[in-house]
């Protein structure tokens, strides 16, 4: 059995960048993902705002045409609000070469990445081996692992985290997507916003394109989108605005997005919290990308500088409750929008948008900077400790 410093379970982008930066510390990690490959099961549009595209190093042919205009249309789709920006404001990635590149970007610092390895789970208390307290982390049809920590970047619905006994995520968009290749040369692309209850209870229905593929999908509650999220989608599809005609195959993608806020308890002795599983999304956005980079950043300084003092104070700078802090607005804002159950309030809400105020108060939310706390200059706070 080997003894690692850090195993992180999860290979997608929050797991993969917390592993390049542990291991750029020196640290000897090791990534597993069940997927034999990290071009399936692909669950994000990939749409990465202006301030990640400003703050992270993303190669720039991953990444589609920038995005100035997004339109707000009401359930009757008729007269929506355009607001435009003067600087592009988001670009849509291809995800399954970003998830390629961070692979790559990882294991060039000295991490190891699995594919096809199912974790199994955690031991309930350290153990010694080689030496060191670890913990054994079990996995199916393969050798267990003793792990000095263990990172949970399994996704919304984290087993790590129940594992750990740390906090679980309880409030869920459910979310789908088609995507589909589009003709060259098209329009100026835009993010079409459709704020509809009938068919995204909660959230709304998009489209956006990435200058090949255009992403044509739609999220809210689980328990009001019905006759079902897959009938749901194919139905907006059919007539969604800013569609442009399909050609080819299509591509589904899907799944849960955590919309509760950051979690309060995102670390304990034997490991801790990233991406998804700590609930690094925007709850008002549902936008996970930019959360996932800047957490994990902070994620990486507070498990490099505990596991080299071995001073457990070192994780309440890994503090869910003070980032959490930072979203109150976004919450009570989350709580209002899921109120919005009639197409008629839904009609209400986005007239009162068309003002002066309803506009500013739209872009900054669109277009603004705080969608997630500035943690970098905690991660720096934390090596000075």
């Amino acid at each position: 059995m080997q003894t690692v410093d850090v195993l992180v379970v999860g290979a997608g982008l929050a797991g993969l960048h917390t592993a390049r930066l542990l291991a750029l510390r020196g640290l000897d990690v090791i990534v597993v993902d069940r997927r034999r490959s990290l071009t399936t099961g692909i669950r994000t549009t990939g749409i990465f705002v202006r301030r990640t595209l400003d703050d992270f190093d993303l190669p720039d042919e991953l990444l589609g045409p920038g995005i100035r205009d997004v339109l707000l249309y009401p359930p009757s789709r008729r007269s929506p609000i355009r607001l435009t920006s003067d600087r592009d404001e988001y670009r849509v990635a291809d995800m399954a070469a970003v998830y390629g590149h961070a692979r790559e970007a990882a294991e060039s610092a000295g991490a190891r990445v699995l594919l096809g390895v199912r974790y199994a789970g955690v031991s309930a208390g350290p153990v010694r081996h080689a030496g060191v307290s670890a913990s054994l982390v079990r996995f199916a049809g393969a050798e267990p692992v003793a792990a000095r920590f263990v990172v949970g970047a399994d996704g919304a619905r984290s087993r790590v985290a129940r594992d750990l006994g740390l906090d679980v995520n309880r409030r869920f968009l459910v979310g789908a997507e088609l995507v589909h290749p589009i003709a060259p040369g098209a329009d100026a692309p835009a993010f079409h916003c459709v704020l509809d209850p009938r068919i995204a209870p909660g959230y709304l229905g998009w489209v956006v394109d990435d200058g090949r593929h255009a992403h044509v999908g739609v999220a809210g509650h689980p328990g009001a989108m019905l006759p079902g999220v897959r009938r749901t989608l194919d139905a907006f599809a059919a007539d969604a605005p800013g569609r442009p005609a399909p050609a080819g195959p299509v591509e589904r993608r899907g799944g849960p997005i955590p919309v509760g806020g950051v979690l309060r308890r995102l670390a304990c002795p034997a490991g801790l919290l990233v991406g998804d599983a700590a609930g690094a999304v925007s709850p008002l956005t549902a936008g996970g990308l930019d959360p996932c980079l800047r957490l994990s950043e902070l994620a990486a300084a507070v498990t490099a500088d505990y596991l080299r003092t071995g001073d457990e104070s070192v994780l309440g700078r890994y503090d869910g409750g003070a980032l959490r802090s930072r979203f109150r607005g976004r919450l009570l804002l989350r709580r209002a929008f899921a109120g919005i159950r009639s197409p008629v309030l839904a009609e209400a809400a986005v007239a009162a948008l068309r003002g002066r105020a309803g506009r500013a108060a739209a872009a900054r939310i669109l277009f603004g900077d705080g969608s997630f706390p500035d943690v970098p200059r905690l991660a720096d706070s934390t090596r000075s400790a």
